[in-house]
């Protein structure tokens, strides 16, 4: 009944929210563009891509879906991956290739339709080699948005997956268990894209998209509520990068955490 409560409420938000969403803009010039470099397109071998953004000058924030094909289940290779930052009618501010991508430990894959994963649907690629160009500047992340805030997302779709597109203005309809629901516009391949809330004027992450949805027959999207599960997975992250402690004599050497160690979905989009 609390959800069915919850739903309803939401269903009556999104009707007011989605009257002020702004339309959809194609950043097409450099001026558009200003500020969004560090957002990129994540291309996975040649078979399907997501959005991604760098949160460090070698660390790219997207979501852990992304890690696995939805047809056989299999986890793709760190390999695969390619990081394309601005991409923009076949230019490209910076493009790296991935060495090692990481997934929230608690994530699990469960098919292409499945929603439950949705709370900790994050995920880290670690590029070959940093971006260090004046122009793209790792963002910050922030604390959860709250019902009625305004955010803004930058992504990458299927079709308009050669340059990135801003909504300026979407809604945050309010939270599920582990989630937040959002009225802001996605598609296939902006899995991961950046959401983000203006902090003295500043962009900070505030979630991923992770799936879309309906609700009462109002298009939504769907991300986690971050600030947790991120902290989670950057602690884990960092810990995995520590040098393990042995005893005198005993030699070894950490394995890289690759793809096929790490659990994950895709979801729609």
């Amino acid at each position: 009944m609390r959800l069915t409560l919850l739903a309803m409420v939401l269903s009556v938000v999104a009707g007011l929210a989605q009257a002020a969403d702004s339309p959809l803009q194609s950043l097409q010039t450099d001026d558009q563009t200003r500020g969004w470099d560090a957002v990129g397109r994540v291309d996975i071998g040649d078979r399907a891509f997501c959005t991604g953004a760098l949160i460090a000058f070698d660390l790219v924030l997207t979501a852990a879906h992304c890690l696995y094909d939805k047809e056989s289940g299999r986890p793709f290779d760190a390999a695969d991956f390619r990081f394309s930052a601005g991409l923009r009618n076949g230019r490209v501010a910076a493009e790296r290739t991935v060495k090692r991508v990481f997934a929230h430990p608690s994530y699990v894959y469960r098919g292409p339709e499945n929603v439950t994963g949705v709370p900790y649907d994050l995920a880290l690629l670690q590029l070959d080699q940093p971006i260090q160009v004046a122009s793209i500047r790792p963002y910050a992340t922030g604390d959860d948005p709250q019902a009625g805030d305004t955010v803004e997302v930058v992504s990458y779709a299927i079709d308009r997956s050669e340059a990135p597109s801003l909504q300026k203005s979407c809604g945050v309809l309010g939270p599920q268990p582990g989630m937040m629901v959002f009225s802001c516009s996605v598609d296939f391949g902006s899995s991961g894209a950046p959401i983000f809330k203006l902090t003295n004027g500043v962009p900070q992450i505030v979630s991923v998209v992770s799936a879309k949805a309906e609700l009462d027959g109002a298009k939504v999207s769907l991300g986690a509520q971050m600030a947790v599960p991120f902290a989670e997975l950057m602690a884990a992250y960092n810990a995995s990068q520590q040098p393990t402690r042995l005893a005198a004599g005993v030699r070894t050497s950490l394995p890289q955490i690759g793809a096929s160690t790490v659990g994950a979905k895709f979801l729609k989009p």
